[in-house]
């Protein structure tokens, strides 16, 4: 079977249970990609599949809402095995696992992978899992060992292969296929089919279904396209930046899931946009209504998922601004097809979190064109436009007819009280803005020199653009992050030498029980604390990676419920446990207990003393630095 346009399915025709239905749902999904609505009847039916995409196109989806399907979850071993070609995607698979789990009780998955210590994957293990993802050197590793005993394997999926071929993995996994249950489910997703692939599909499927998605080129010679870097600033503060800064005339505001429509439709709104959501539930009287709004100019931003967008034609629409990363390379194409019409020019934005970069270089390699990396625009700029909106509704406002009363009533109070009519004026102006400044505050001194040291780092686009997301890909063997910015490796010596680094003022050292050992990288850190505690990732001070543990430098007057709920939140699969920890100021000296802690050449300089002092320490009534938002939890 060959697949070349956009399924119109839905996922409550596929096949699926209740359960996962209910989470595709509670997830805002509208629509199959056509991936899966190919991919999923066929492996809920037991035929082994053979699909050819890219990455992005909904893959994991498209084999693990069936293998969910499937699973006994009273049978506590691998029923199913996902190989992948790095730990990144093993992480990545398995957390998307997890998502459409959640209303599976008792589901358990495990990523398996090397750089990770074996005795933290032997425990689940013994314990049972029923979904194992992982490298092939670690599974193989695992099954020699009959650690992974996979005699109940009822499905097995080659995801990427043609990337594990180039990894030189093939052998490993021809392997395990060897050493696996013949009467296993086979599904074989790769972006091309070379020889050596077409043979193991050849050699180890049954009668596969074959699905091809192909991608569309486009060069979008008249669509400017650009990307951002989701980093230290919110993205709903860099969109608000972003559309003050343009000369637009329409935009569409692409977001992935029918909820976020209104959510973010409603915050622009708030902040003097006229927007409106866009979605596939509304009633399509209700759309047509939206969308004519949109042509005649009452109506400046549509914010829309996929569907509701699919066959919008609006002359107007001069900018496409992707808030969330599409799913995949056809609807990037369909998304940014919006605008540049009938050879007008047209801008494309993206906006790009640091875990997503690989797809934004798919992207790049499937259209076949450079996306260039934009900047944010400075506060000075963003007042500059500011201003000059300003004036120009005070000089249409001088020019509309009707003013005589108005003028009289000034002259009025100018002649009874005196006052100046340039500070009525500008009083009159205050009242017209109402509560919001017309200006945005500057920056601190300090926290843009931070950032532009930050962006001189981070350069062009001569670097990989994985190597300029936050955080980085970091040394195996530990790293440490110094206050903004990205992190640097460590040498094979991952132990500070002499005792704990400074405090800067206004901010607190806390310990995690997540270190080294357990694969943590500063940037999971970062994403954690960041989005639980209301921060953004720039605020967020120094972190040390240590074998068993981390030290992270935070604002002061973390109040207590957040501190609670932080010592549950999850990193590496594990708990973060956080406590405070003494440390000392920047502008003091080594407190006396740092200055015999340091002990002799024999000591252990690594671990600084563990404080036990709980919520209840710190300083009192400090600047409340925390609590932009309260802490979600995750599912």
């Amino acid at each position: 079977m060959t697949s070349e346009d956009t399924a119109e399915e839905r996922f409550d025709a596929l096949g699926l249970p209740a359960p996962l239905l209910a989470t595709v749902d509670a997830l805002g999904y509208e629509r199959p990609s056509p991936i899966q609505a190919r991919t999923i009847p066929s492996l809920l039916a037991g035929r082994d599949v053979v699909g050819q995409a890219q990455t992005g196109t909904g893959k994991t989806a498209a084999f693990a809402l069936p293998i969910l399907a499937g699973l006994d979850l009273a049978q506590k071993r691998p029923q199913a095995l996902v190989l992948v070609p790095t730990r990144e995607l093993a992480i990545q698979v398995a957390e998307a696992f997890q998502t459409y789990a959640r209303n599976l009780p008792g589901f358990h998955v495990l990523p398996v992978y090397g750089g990770q210590a074996h005795h933290l994957q032997l425990r689940p293990l013994a314990r049972g899992v029923h979904v194992v993802v992982g490298t092939p050197g670690r599974v193989m590793d695992h099954m020699r060992q009959n650690t992974l005993v996979l005699d109940g394997l009822k499905t097995l999926v080659l995801d990427e292969a043609d990337e594990m071929l180039r990894m030189g993995f093939i052998e490993d996994v021809e392997w395990i296929l060897d050493q696996t249950p013949k009467e296993r489910r086979t599904a074989l997703f790769s972006a091309t089919m070379p020889d050596a692939i077409r043979r193991i599909a050849d050699r180890h499927l049954r009668d596969p279904e074959t699905v091809t998605i192909k991608v569309n080129r486009t060069n979008a010679a008249n669509i400017r396209q650009r990307f951002w870097i989701v980093r230290g600033v919110h993205k709903l503060d860099a969109l608000t930046r972003i559309l003050e800064a343009e000369d637009f005339d329409g935009i569409i505001i692409f977001v992935r899931t029918r909820t976020q429509t209104t959510h973010l439709a409603e915050k622009l709104e708030a902040r003097g946009f006229a927007s409106a959501p866009l979605s596939g539930e509304m009633a399509q009287t209700m759309r047509e209504r939206t969308v004519e709004r949109l042509k005649s100019g009452k109506l400046d931003i549509l914010v829309a998922t996929d569907v509701a967008a699919r066959g919008l034609d609006v002359d107007r629409i001069s900018h496409v601004v992707n808030f969330d990363l599409p799913y995949d390379v056809e609807s990037y194409v369909h998304r940014i097809g919006r605008t540049g019409r009938a050879g007008r020019k047209g801008e494309a934005i993206l906006f790009v979190s640091p875990r997503e970069t690989r797809m934004l270089r798919t992207i790049e390699t499937a259209t076949g064109g450079q996306i260039e990396r934009m900047t944010l625009p400075t506060t000075d700029e963003v007042n500059r436009r500011r201003v000059d909106r300003f004036k120009e509704r005070i000089i249409a406002a001088m020019a509309a007819e009707k003013l005589a009363t108005y003028r009289e009533l000034i002259e009025e109070l100018r002649d009874e009280q005196g006052y100046d009519p340039v500070e009525m004026a500008a009083a009159l102006a205050k009242m017209a803005e109402g509560d919001r400044p017309l200006l945005l505050e500057e920056e601190k001194p300090e926290r843009k020199e931070r950032r532009e040291r930050r962006d001189d780092q981070e350069g062009g686009r001569e670097r990989p653009v994985r190597e300029r997301a936050f955080g980085g890909d970091l040394a195996e063997e530990g790293a440490t992050r110094r206050g903004p910015g990205p992190a640097a490796p460590r040498g094979p010596e991952d132990r500070p030498r002499r005792g704990p680094n400074p405090l800067e003022p206004g901010m607190e050292r806390f310990r995690v029980e997540v270190g080294r050992i357990h694969g943590v990288r500063p940037a999971d850190i970062v994403g954690a604390i960041a989005s639980e505690a209301g921060l953004e990732g720039r605020e967020i001070g120094r972190i040390e990676i240590y074998p068993d543990h981390c030290t992270v430098d935070l604002p002061e007057g973390m109040p207590r419920p957040v501190f609670q709920f932080l010592k549950k939140v999850r990193v590496c699969n594990r708990p973060l446990r956080i406590t405070r920890i003494d440390a000392p100021r920047a502008h003091e000296g080594p407190r006396r207990d740092d200055r015999e802690r340091r002990g002799g050449p024999g000591r252990d300089h690594g671990k600084p003393r563990r404080h036990e002092g709980g919520p209840g320490r710190g300083p009192k009534g400090g600047p409340k630095r925390f609590g932009k938002k309260p802490p979600r939890r995750r599912d």
